[in-house]
């Protein structure tokens, strides 16, 4: 079963002082990048956060931050008294030296200045702690579901693309028979023209049949087959193949270059076209995959 890299997930802590919403989203990158953002009280607990979130999504780039909105009076804030005596004074004494006016509104201009409002931050607790251990592991679960519902979408298109490759590969053996009579009846009507060069017409049918064996396709047909099987098997199995698939992808392209520089036929030329169509797609869609 496949798992996408972009996901999402929330949590909502309710303390009795404070609501800590956790935020956690990922997308797609080739190994674990992982950035944490939360307030400097909770640093206790960062090692455990980033552990937990290592464990259980593997790979992608991933953003977690923690916001926290205090409604408790016991946690407000708190209004710097000697700071703002400070303030005034020298707002005071500069505006005596220049000759400015004080302005009517100096009390909220001093409450906007640096410092003049202070948060007293509350110690946090063990309770606390595993509280919101509790909400990051919610959140990483909201993640795995987001991405697991994304990988189902993933899979599905997959298995779209890849019938459609196995159709227009089921749609080449019509052409191939024609193709190899027109190529030797146009090296015979070739040869024909030139009326004064006699040619053992043995060796020219050893020599067609070694240039026709250049031609066949029929290896590549048949580990593009596999190549496709490979891939389906890959994804109904265990979770985490993203890379696994990204290196099937490139076989079945080079299986289907090597089909189109054989193909030496315009129809097979477009079903070839069309089959790197598909697989382009394919390949753009992989990198999302886990």
């Amino acid at each position: 079963m496949l798992y996408s890299m972009t996901g999402y997930g929330k949590s909502v802590v309710k303390l009795p002082s404070r609501d800590i919403t956790i935020e956690i989203k990922s997308l797609n990158s080739k190994q674990l990048d992982l950035s944490v953002r939360i307030p400097s009280v909770y640093s206790s607990i960062d090692g455990s956060i980033r552990s937990k979130i290592a464990k259980l999504v593997e790979r992608g780039k991933v953003e977690f931050s923690m916001r926290v909105e205090n409604i408790s009076s016991s946690n407000g804030a708190c209004v710097n008294i000697p700071v703002i005596k400070k303030y005034k004074e020298q707002i005071v004494d500069a505006a005596s030296e220049i000759g400015a006016v004080v302005p009517e509104n100096w009390f909220e201009i001093l409450l906007r200045m640096p410092e003049a409002i202070t948060t007293e931050v509350k110690e946090v607790d063990e309770e606390e702690e595993s509280a919101i251990l509790a909400g990051v592991d919610e959140a990483i679960e909201a993640l795995c579901k987001f991405r697991e519902q994304e990988g189902a979408m993933l899979q599905s298109f997959f298995e779209s693309k890849l019938q459609n490759i196995r159709e227009l590969l089921n749609s080449v053996e019509p052409y191939e028979k024609e193709r190899i009579e027109k190529i030797k009846a146009r090296l015979i009507e070739n040869l024909e023209k030139i009326k004064e060069v006699d040619y053992d017409k043995n060796r020219f049918e050893q020599e067609l049949i070694f240039y026709i064996e250049k031609l066949d396709i029929n290896e590549e047909k048949l580990r593009l087959d596999n190549h496709l099987k490979y891939f389906k098997e890959t994804m109904d199995g265990k979770q985490g193949q993203g890379k696994k698939l990204g290196f099937i992808a490139q076989e079945l392209g080079r299986e289907i270059n090597t089909m189109g520089s054989k193909a030496n036929n315009a129809e097979l030329q477009r079903i070839v076209v069309e089959m790197k169509d598909e697989l382009e797609q394919i390949k753009e869609q992989v990198l999302n995959v886990l």
